[in-house]
């Protein structure tokens, strides 16, 4: 049973944002073949609803501020049943990046996150079609300003090293500088309608337009291809290429289960475990390029399943902010504050919707320096502090019942547990049964024997917030 807990609590973190004991317990019994195709298959289920959150920020009817679309996102993921889906949302964002910071356009930032939680489980060559179309991606790569007599090679470029290809892998390169320029070549035309101005009335719908007059139709050679292509016709050739099914294969690895190498760095890097590689590949190929076959094969695998990838990876902002309030039970209600939890994301290092550049994050253990280390304690420690919150108290609750009063030792070990369950060893344990030891001798007080409990438990559950494992998922 405890290692179906930990198995279970493990696939619940990745393939979502975790989950308080309660839920681990549930999915548990009905079993992980069943819940992992809960995950997957979620079209069915009912997700959120938002309608309350226009009662709290009336600007969000029109979805009018960048600061109302974040804090949207932070309650998604802490709210949303679909989890799985939500997870491929940031997982999307983190690979297709665009950024408010040159969009500035709160509402096509939204749509452009919508796009990838409706069609990010789907079909790969479909969602680079998708992406090549969307508007907010055009504008944000410049290639509305693509045209046969002005070819801008930015989405081109960008699509081929970071969004479907890679520069190299096994030491040699995945395309060329003429294949750039063909890329570009046939992305010509592909724009964006013209907007209404912003005033009176704000921004109109960017919607994507193709302009004939400004396509080029002459012959292009693209990786070893030749004929009059169309960015249609990029992207099928691209789809079918081994370096493709690498890539992706290599960003699932590297997001779902262990910390891989900056992606310039994968030309001449083979992958942390190029037998997992192998297996994601081959159900690219065998399905069609479907996602979620690939995520079926990866979640259901003995390397995803195996110990030592467990903890193995550094907690994205998102990730800890939206966790630690699923564990904790906060903010599962629509309420003031909510956009503050977008905030704490920035303060860490990670402002939803703007990346820092179209390379996104530098993720792993960049995540982690001495300013952002501090805020993600600060941010958990206020939490797990609070004994009131509805996580807190069930785990107040859960120890309380055991037969016996608890030895500082079986303490620490039940606190670990049903928080996580957590692994520490070495000088973090000793640090925190010197904790637990310190409260016990305290044995009196002017509070009653169960707040002083309550009170020795959350002291424990916020030392065990600032540990280097609880930043690890």
């Amino acid at each position: 049973m405890k290692s179906d807990i930990a198995l279970m609590a493990h696939l619940l973190r990745r393939a979502g944002f975790g989950a308080d004991r309660r839920t681990i317990e549930a999915y548990v019994a009905i079993g992980y073949e069943k819940a992992l195709e809960e995950l997957l298959n979620s079209e069915g289920q009912r997700g959120v609803d938002l309608d309350e959150m226009c009662r709290y920020y009336p600007s969000y009817l029109n979805r009018e501020t960048i600061e109302d679309n974040e804090g949207e996102w932070i309650f998604r993921m802490i709210n949303e049943p679909r989890q799985l889906r939500e997870k491929m949302a940031l997982f999307w964002h983190t690979m297709f990046c665009a950024g408010y910071s040159k969009v500035e356009a709160p509402r096509q930032m939204a749509l452009h996150i919508d796009m990838f939680r409706e069609y990010g489980m789907d079909n790969f060559r479909d969602l680079l079609l998708l992406l090549s179309r969307d508007p907010t991606m055009i504008y944000y790569l410049d290639n509305c300003e693509n045209k046969k007599t002005a070819i801008n090679e930015n989405y081109g470029r960008e699509l081929l090293e970071l969004f479907s290809m890679g520069v190299g892998m096994d030491g040699t390169p995945n395309y060329s500088e003429d294949d750039v320029k063909a890329c570009a070549r046939a992305f010509t035309g592909w724009s964006i309608a013209p907007t209404l101005p912003v005033f009176p009335y704000g921004r109109s719908r960017w919607e994507f337009r193709y302009n004939p007059v400004d396509h080029d139709d002459s012959e292009k050679t693209f990786l070893g291809e030749t004929a009059n292509w169309n960015g249609d016709d990029i992207v099928d050739i691209i789809c079918k290429q081994q370096a493709t099914a690498r890539f992706l294969s290599r960003k699932l690895y590297d997001f779902f289960v262990a910390d891989e190498p900056p992606v310039p760095f994968w030309q001449g890097t083979p992958p942390r475990d190029p037998a997992a590689i192998a297996i994601l590949e081959e159900a690219y190929f065998d399905s069609g390029y479907e996602i979620k076959s690939m995520l079926r094969a990866l979640f259901n695998s003995g390397f995803f399943k195996a110990q030592k990838v467990r903890f193995a990876k550094v907690k994205s902002p998102a990730e800890l902010v939206a966790g630690i309030i699923r564990v904790v039970g906060e903010h599962r209600d629509y309420r003031p504050g909510q956009i503050e939890l977008g905030f704490e994301c920035k303060y860490m290092g990670m402002e939803l919707m703007n990346p820092p550049s179209v390379e996104g994050w530098h993720t792993g253990r960049e995540w982690i320096d001495s300013g952002s280390l501090m805020e993600r304690i600060n941010f958990v420690a206020g939490l797990l502090g609070n004994p009131e919150l509805p996580g807190v108290k069930d785990i107040i609750r859960r120890l309380n019942e055991r037969p016996a009063k608890l030895p500082p030792e079986e303490l620490v070990d039940g606190c670990l547990d049903l928080l996580g369950p957590i692994e520490v060893f070495g000088d973090t344990r000793a640090q925190l049964l010197e904790l637990a030891e310190e409260d016990a001798a305290v044995e009196s007080g002017p509070e009653p024997e169960d707040v002083r409990f309550a009170n020795r438990v959350a002291k424990i559950l916020q030392m065990i917030g600032a540990t280097a494992e609880f930043q690890m998922c």
